[in-house]
């Protein structure tokens, strides 16, 4: 970017700042009287619906989880609102938007994998024909929807599932200093324009998503769903220069004192119990590789791989730090427009921190090529032209305490930051809540909302959320998981979890969330059990068979039908 453009993009995110600031003391002032009895008389319109979903952001990653990336205007949610710390995911993010999206678990959507037909059912790549989005089911009951993000569902427009406005990219995230990479649906809509070098994916993306609340005001006596799907902190690790400056200094303490930190913070906060312990350097697969390594202490590694390492985690934290800011305009909107209060706002990631693919990442396309980057370099990165990914090391550090990462079914892969807020529907301003739920959740507690026919949830295995938000204790519940035959089931006290081919592993993780105490040895009728009723719910959702190939170059060799003895808790 040459230095004209650097400083009308440093002039815009100064700018941005400010107006976030301000949006935030707007916002979070209480309602007056006038206002809160207004509230409360029109408390029987439906609400508005606002998905906020992250891409693979880690648990850990908001101030309100226990981070220190500057996340204040999602910190006023969840200090308003009610946080969940064992809302679960699908552990990658195809499968999980399938999964949000229609209700069902992936496979019964064709999402099993990722947007490349496999040639077996599960795995089409491809959002089933006929399956119903939420924006398809909610339409009956008079919402209006719109999507703002990214899609990534195999089909090229979202618009043919019943969103009126689509804007993002429809693919995963390439590039964020590209409009290029970005699309309008319907095509002949508007899109905004942006002056050359001042592009940037999650402005652009927030931009049009206000556009689409714009015009859903036209007609006040709709409710809307608006699902922002950003793609940020996915790599790419690209932010501008301003946002990257706030954290250049700070992760050179490197991922070991971050851990430490992060998990001391959560025990404050109560996100994790008092008596958790933090889980040993989680292992890596890399690239083709069957047998797993460890990530290596922060002290071991050399001066230029630590100045390196530090840089990718501060690119990462600004593009955090971005989005947040970005969902501030987005809530000033909702308040300048007095609906806050009736919008009934969820914030989650699609799946654990990215590991890709060993503790450096990769750099210019997703492999096992990594780039050191010394002096002058180290200043470019996370510039227009360049791509990184922020690896297995930091990503062991945003998932804290969790084991493993994205791609896996351990907590660490499946676990998400999960934030409620809804005033009108919602009076545990807050709290905190750690029953286990689900994105396949989300379906039946916005059709509840919504005011639908009960009975249209039956064909659905989820289940409303709402008593939860009313302080209600559910009973204990079965949730299935799988992904590139990392497999998992959870039910009540237990959860059994494997790692492909390798052995079950059995946890209680009503006393060991961090999954430090395998359990397998002591409790096979348990064992057996859950795994009979793990492949009934397989083989009846299309995950079994599994796929003889992913046609994807990083997975293991296809002899690994007798793998090493996992060591991960040695």
């Amino acid at each position: 970017m040459n230095t004209r453009m650097d400083k009308k993009l440093r002039m815009k995110c100064r700018l941005g700042c400010y107006v976030a600031m301000l949006a935030g003391l707007v916002w979070a002032m209480p309602a007056t009287p006038i206002f809160a009895q207004e509230a409360k008389e029109t408390k029987s319109q439906k609400p508005n619906i606002l998905v906020i979903l992250a891409d693979d952001l880690g648990y850990s990653d908001l101030g309100c989880f226990g981070g220190e990336i500057k996340t204040p205007n999602l910190d006023r949610l969840a200090a308003n609102g009610l946080r969940m710390t064992r809302f679960y995911n699908t552990g990658r993010c195809c499968p999980s938007r399938g999964c949000l999206l229609s209700g069902k678990y992936p496979h019964q959507v064709e999402l099993g994998h990722m947007v490349v037909d496999l040639g077996q059912p599960g795995y089409r790549g491809k959002f089933k024909e006929g399956a119903k989005t939420i924006a398809q089911v909610l339409k009956p009951a008079g919402y209006r929807s719109f999507i703002a993000g990214k899609w990534h569902l195999g089909t090229e427009d979202p618009t043919q599932h019943g969103f009126e406005e689509f804007y993002g990219t429809t693919v995963s995230a390439k590039r964020f200093w590209d409009p290029d990479h970005f699309v309008r649906f319907p095509e002949d809509h508007k899109r905004r324009e942006y002056p050359e070098g001042e592009f940037y994916g999650t402005v652009a993306v927030t931009d049009h998503a206000l556009d689409f609340l714009d015009l859903a005001r036209e007609t006040p006596e709709k409710p809307w769903f608006l699902y922002l799907a950003y793609n940020a902190p996915h790599f790419p690790l690209q932010a501008p220069k301003e946002y990257i400056a706030k954290y250049k200094d700070i992760y050179h303490q490197g991922w070991d004192a971050l851990r430490d930190s992060r998990i001391l913070k959560m025990k404050e906060l109560g996100i994790i119990p008092q008596d958790t312990k933090l889980t040993p350097r989680s292992q890596f697969w890399d690239w083709e590789v069957a047998e797993p390594s460890r990530n290596p202490a922060w002290e071991t590694l050399s001066e230029d791989r630590r100045a390196d390492l530090a840089r990718r985690m501060a690119i990462f934290a600004a593009m955090v730090d971005c989005m947040d800011e970005s969902i501030g305009r987005v809530l000033k909107s909702l308040k300048k427009a007095d609906e806050l209060e009736n919008t009934l706002i969820v914030f989650l990631s699609d799946n654990g921190a990215c590991a890709e693919w060993d503790p450096f990442g990769f750099d210019n396309v997703s492999g096992p090529d990594n780039i050191l980057h010394r002096g002058e370099a180290l200043e470019n990165m996370g510039m227009p032209g360049t791509h990184h990914s922020v690896g297995s090391g930091w990503a062991n550090a945003s998932n804290t305490p969790w084991r493993l990462y994205k791609h896996f079914n351990h907590e660490g892969g499946i676990n998400s930051p999960f934030i409620v807020h809804w005033p009108q529907g919602l009076d545990r301003a807050g709290e905190i809540d750690n029953q286990p739920a689900h994105l396949i959740d989300l379906m039946p507690t916005f059709c509840k909302v919504a005011g639908l026919d009960p009975t249209s949830m039956k064909n659905y295995p989820g289940q409303s959320l709402l008593p939860i938000f009313e302080g209600e204790k559910q009973e204990p519940r079965t949730l299935y998981f799988e992904h590139q035959g990392n497999r998992a089931i959870h039910e009540g006290r237990w959860k059994l979890v494997a790692v492909r081919k390798r052995p079950w592993e059995l946890y209680d993780v009503e006393r060991d969330r961090t999954e430090l105490n395998n359990l397998a040895a002591q409790h096979p009728d348990v064992v057996e059990r859950m795994a009979a009723k793990w492949e009934e719910w397989a083989v009846a959702s299309n995950v079994l068979p599994f796929p003889e190939d992913y046609h994807v170059g990083y997975l293991p060799p296809k002899d690994e039908d007798n793998p090493p003895t996992d060591r991960e808790n040695d």
